[in-house]
């Protein structure tokens, strides 16, 4: 194994308006779109390339693949998707603004619940978890009411260890495009960050990250040029 690319999407409609989307399917805004082109162009300009691509089976990563792979002309990459990459579920908070909900609940509880590492959001409705349960995407497995950090790091690893680590490990070139908090349980598996240092990492709406496997060492690539 030598590299893999981690990929953040590009911005989202409710990362627009600051509000907890979770599992909620949002779209990219047009400036996450350009995110999305300007990734792939930076990564072409690098002379990274790519065998196969690993999404959530959210919109806003599918989109994100769709944009940066045609920048990149490799729009027949085989990509699979899997729930398993979601965004982290935040339950009962997904919808709400993050500063009203600060307002409502007061910054330390809301701090706990964002940045904890084993702390669940309050669970969401019995109805919200029966539409989830009712989704194609997610027959056949227990749809969570919340999820923290922690147990974001669990499905993620199980599916590194079951799909993306089993395919580099055989030499192809991966890029998994995923979302905020499931790239930060990914980082934790491959870097072995410790939990307290794992809650504070930031990680940019379309920025690439490559880590080297062998050595487990992150570096963001930079931020692409916009054309004149």
């Amino acid at each position: 194994m030598t590299k893999i690319v981690l990929l953040r999407h590009g911005e989202s409609e409710w990362n627009q308006d600051d509000r907890f989307a979770g599992w909620v399917d949002v779209a990219l805004t047009p400036r996450g779109v350009d995110q999305a082109r300007h990734a792939g162009l930076s990564m072409q300009a690098s002379g990274l390339d790519f065998d196969r691509v690993y999404t959530s089976v959210l919109r806003r990563t599918t989109q994100t693949a769709w944009h940066c792979l045609d920048a990149m002309d490799r729009t027949w990459l085989p990509a699979e998707r899997s729930w398993q990459l979601n965004e982290r579920h935040y339950g009962a908070l997904q919808g709400l603004n993050k500063s009203d909900t600060t307002q409502r609940f007061g910054e330390a509880q809301v701090r706990q619940w964002r940045r904890s590492y084993a702390t669940r959001p309050p669970p969401q409705s019995a109805d919200a978890m029966r539409l989830l349960a009712e989704d194609r995407r997610y027959a056949g497995i227990d749809v969570p009411a919340s999820e923290s950090l922690a147990d974001t790091v669990v499905r993620v690893a199980a599916y590194w260890n079951a799909v993306v680590r089993p395919a580099a490990a055989s030499g192809a070139r991966a890029l998994v495009i995923a979302h905020g908090t499931s790239l930060r349980a990914l980082i934790k598996i491959l870097c072995d960050v410790s939990e307290a240092t794992i809650v504070r990492i930031e990680i940019p709406n379309g920025v690439p990250l490559v880590i080297d496997l062998d050595a487990a060492l992150p570096r963001l690539l930079p931020a692409p040029l916009r054309p004149a």
